[in-house]
């Protein structure tokens, strides 16, 4: 998982880590891997590698609840055998295999130290136990249908992967991958309790390059080839706690042949009424808390709500800045809950100064953050009235709370506001539809706007008059804000 081609992820809202805990130990492999852990003992008996020799795989079976007839059982104990050895809840003693009578020999196994963080750990063990088991499970999912295994052995017994078509490596990198793009499409504009994501749209996000605006057959055909593999996938995934999961609909497989289903995979999966045909996937809370940990492993700056509230005023604004708005008001409350309200207050106002590029979006995050606070805050507000740069926030923040002896703002402030605001827009969100209006109004509101606005004092205005000349709304209007850029231009040149 390189985080090399990557920016700054956006931030995650994550449970606290004792609810992710309980939901670690309720995850069915992890508790049945917990279970055998505690099974295991004097009796128990491991072939090379650590596995349950098969005579015992019956016996764990039942340990975990599950009938005799439940062909299911021994294979099931044997995964969560693996999980248990791997994480180190099971010690186990291997055997000699230079034994003469390998038949005979057999290691052993008993409950290892970590056993006891399950039930006497804190909640941070108990997720790195659950970290493991991950690790564990991901590189079993990595590994295909090896039904073709033994065709592939060569003379010497040793895995021919050409034949077997299969890179290990590039496995694994595939699924970092989608699993990468899985959780940026739950942190962008999703939550784990929101809609679940098509199979094919994130089979077709690994796939389909950026650039080809109409896939050909053959890479539909890819498409399909990846929801395939990915159904098999997410099914080992779901029950380490992972994803939620609805696989494809087997009886949609039995209808077409692979070039249709290839074809229809990704235009079927934008029709509401066959959607959840093609499978579904959703991160869970856990997956999340997994998956970003992974990520910040690998080196991606992949921040969480509440990281901040250690952190001064001016680290909470300068991170913020680059939040999308409910993530950074989230990350501002926490980091507001923690303080006395007046100095909070005090320092968001002056880490909000600033001429440089950031400075305007800042201010921006410090009204959004002031705009719960109550009484208590009016005083810190007051002291900013006559700040060049603070003054206009202070007047908007107290004149909408209904305050007495608000004073008027003189001409040059509400110009500076004006460049202010749609600098701090622009910068938030782009160009977005919604700004020609704002843009339209701000303007409407003072006769000979374009005539003041080119000399006001501030580093954004001549950038933010070209972006008035090309959205503004009144075809005279823009005209008038592409000479204003040229004067600001000039002036600062």
């Amino acid at each position: 998982m390189s985080a090399e081609p990557h920016p700054p992820l956006p931030p995650v809202r994550l449970p606290s880590d004792a609810e992710l805990a309980r939901d670690a130990l309720g995850a069915p492999l992890f508790a049945r891997a917990v279970r055998l852990a505690r099974w295991a003992g004097p009796d128990t008996r491991v072939d090379i590698g650590g596995e349950l020799v098969a005579a015992q795989l019956p016996e764990a079976a039942a340990a975990l609840g599950f009938d005799a007839s439940d062909e299911a059982g021994p294979m099931l104990a044997s995964q969560a055998w693996r999980v248990a050895v791997d994480t180190g809840l099971v010690d186990v003693t291997e055997p000699d295999d230079d034994s003469e009578d390998g038949d005979e020999e057999s290691g052993t196994a008993v409950p290892g130290e970590d056993l006891a963080l399950v039930t006497g750990g804190a909640p941070g063990e108990v997720l790195d136990l659950w970290l493991a088991a991950l690790d564990t499970v991901l590189a079993d999912a990595a590994v295909p249908d090896l039904d073709g295994l033994v065709d592939a052995l060569d003379a010497g017994g040793e895995i021919d992967f050409d034949r077997l078509d299969w890179n290990p490596a590039r496995e694994a990198d595939f699924l970092d991958e989608v699993l990468a793009n899985l959780y940026l499409l739950t942190v962008a504009g999703h939550s784990a309790s929101d809609e679940p994501i098509p199979l094919p749209v994130l089979a077709a996000s690994v796939v389909i390059p950026e650039d080809m605006s109409e896939p050909t057959d053959a890479v539909l055909e890819q498409v399909s080839d990846a929801m395939m593999r990915l159904d098999d996938q997410f099914r080992q995934l779901e029950p380490i706690g992972l994803v939620e999961f609805w696989p494809v609909d087997e009886a949609l497989m039995a209808e077409a042949d692979d070039e249709e289903f290839a074809a229809g995979s990704v235009a079927g999966a934008a029709e509401e009424d066959d959607v959840s045909r093609y499978g579904l996937v959703q991160l869970t809370p856990l997956g999340l808390y997994g998956i970003r940990a992974r990520m910040l492993e690998a080196g991606f700056t992949a921040p969480a709500v509440g990281e901040l509230t250690d952190k001064g005023a001016d680290a909470l604004l300068d991170a913020v800045s680059g939040y999308p708005e409910g993530a950074a008001q989230a990350e501002v409350e926490q980091w507001l809950a923690g303080r006395e309200l007046p100095v909070a207050v005090a320092e968001l106002l002056a880490a909000a100064r600033g001429a440089d590029e950031g400075g305007p979006l800042r201010r921006l995050r410090c009204q959004q953050a002031l705009a719960p606070a109550g009484p208590e805050a009016e005083p810190a507000v007051r002291a900013v009235l006559d700040d060049p740069e603070l003054g206009g926030l202070a007047r908007v923040w107290l004149s909408e709370r209904g305050a007495a002896d608000v004073p008027a703002p003189d001409g040059a402030m509400v110009f500076w506001l004006t460049v202010d605001t749609i600098a701090a827009q622009l910068a938030a969100d782009g160009e977005t539809a919604e700004l020609p209006l704002l843009m339209e109004s701000l303007t409407a509101h003072h006769a000979g706007f374009f005539d003041q606005v080119w000399r006001v004092e501030h580093p954004a205005t001549a950038y933010v008059l070209e972006a008035m000349g090309r959205m503004h709304p009144d075809k005279k209007a823009a005209k008038e804000a592409r000479k204003a850029a040229f004067k600001a231009r000039s002036r600062q040149s």
